[in-house]
């Protein structure tokens, strides 16, 4: 009868069985083990990446002095930067949108700005490389102009998580403090920036996180919409695998990862890693 009276175990209390433990350790090993080895042989002394031949820095000093991969770099960075600022401000008002009003066709709109997110992203780049032959988008513009059209396909795509996420921050707001404060005579204005703003910055900066992770590592759009001179780093990177998988595209790729947790973790730093998670 002892078998049939236990108390069953509650949602978060599974992680204290040590099945689960080993199941969440195995997840971990699976998603990460890949990134450890690719960072391991990048300081690999052997040209074939197969065999560990000893320690060396020599292919970081070949990546770090590579113009080309350098340029790919900057013009990666460049449109995260740029994308992520204008996807911030078009998802923030979007989301604004969305929770706010209503309005005709209102699940029309919501389905619309979901499409990005659900079509496969070959679609997507087929779509602005088509779009942007028949508008005859100037090539052979100065830096940084020549990215805008990148620039504009990774805002397509990336200001719809911005505004999920701001949609979904502000679904936990009380709209009580918004009526307090114009009852206590504040304009629209001062109510969006004392009482709106603050309550969605986690949001903001969550979104602003996701959108430049999004345009810094994609590739299938950029590889659609880039031209010669306009190279982003997983671009380069795929450029230089099509020949052999080499210790210096180990070290261009641990360059790239590298910067990622980087500029994650001083996101973190600066917005708080609670208020990030108040975001969720």
């Amino acid at each position: 009868m002892a078998l049939f009276n236990r108390t069953p175990i509650a949602p978060l209390e599974y992680t204290r069985k040590a099945w689960m433990r080993l199941w969440m350790i195995a997840v971990m090993v699976f998603l990460y083990a890949p990134l450890l080895v690719l960072m391991v042989f990048s300081f690999n002394d052997s040209k074939r990446n197969v065999v560990w031949k000893g320690f060396t820095l020599k292919y970081y000093q070949k990546a770090l002095h590579n113009d080309s991969l350098i340029e790919a770099l900057v013009n990666s960075l460049t449109i995260a930067l740029l994308a992520t600022v204008i996807s911030v401000v078009l998802g923030a008002m979007a989301g604004l949108m969305l929770w706010r009003f209503r309005f005709p066709f209102k699940g029309a709109v919501e389905g619309a700005m979901s499409l990005p997110i659900i079509v496969p992203e070959i679609c997507m780049g087929v779509a602005m490389l088509i779009f942007f032959a028949k508008v005859q988008w100037p090539v052979g513009l100065p830096w940084p102009l020549n990215l805008s059209a990148i620039t504009i396909a990774h805002i397509t795509f990336c200001f719809p998580f911005v505004a999920l996420v701001v949609r979904s921050r502000m679904a936990s707001f009380n709209r009580e403090q918004e009526e307090a404060a114009k009852d206590l005579g504040a304009s629209e204005w001062a109510t969006f920036r004392d009482i709106l703003l603050p309550h969605m910055k986690p949001g903001l900066v969550a979104g602003a996180l996701l959108a430049f992770t999004l345009s810094l590592d994609d590739f299938v759009i950029t590889f659609f919409t880039s031209g010669p001179d306009t190279v982003t780093f997983p671009v380069k990177v795929y450029s230089m695998v099509r020949f052999s998988v080499t210790p210096e595209v180990n070290a261009a790729s641990t360059i790239l990862i590298i910067l990622t947790i980087a500029l994650t973790a001083v996101a973190l730093k600066l917005q708080g890693v609670k208020a990030i998670a108040d975001a969720h």
